[in-house]
């Protein structure tokens, strides 16, 4: 009996510690009104029934009012002139989450994070069902993903 019960533990584990990981994940923060200093990696919480933590910072769900995500495309050019014209052919994408939402006061405050590639889709289906709003993409490319 021991030797069944350690190993469906395991897997129990295994298989929570796998979907709580779904709801969260570390970004980088780019910019906004939070008093942060850009390029630094906060935790981006989006699992909450009744808020969205950004680091510190705790916003309610229906304070939220955008949700924008876009791309940046970008080629090597540096390594494309030092080592090989054939780096020109790779294209490298960094993704961004854009975040508008009224504070405790009624300002309006805003985040702009950067965002892994492996978490930008459950990110935004969540951030849709929890707030009720549309996703908007800066252009055809960021909505293809």
């Amino acid at each position: 009996m021991r030797a069944v019960v350690i190993p469906v533990a395991l897997l129990f584990s295994t298989l929570l510690g796998a979907a709580t990981a779904d709801s969260g994940a570390k970004v980088e923060y780019v910019g906004g009104t939070l008093n942060l200093k850009s390029g630094r990696d906060v935790s981006l919480q989006w699992g909450g029934a009744s808020e969205l933590e950004i680091g510190q910072v705790r916003v309610p769900w229906r304070q939220v009012n955008q949700i924008e995500y876009g791309q940046k495309v970008s080629r090597q050019v540096a390594a494309a002139i030092l080592v090989s014209p054939l780096f020109l052919l790779n294209k490298s994408r960094k993704h961004f989450l854009t975040l508008g939402y009224t504070d405790a006061q009624g300002q309006q405050q805003a985040v702009v994070l950067r965002v892994a590639k492996k978490n930008v889709r459950g990110m935004l289906a969540s951030l849709e069902a929890r707030t009720g709003l549309r996703v908007s993409y800066q252009d055809d490319e960021a909505r293809k993903m």
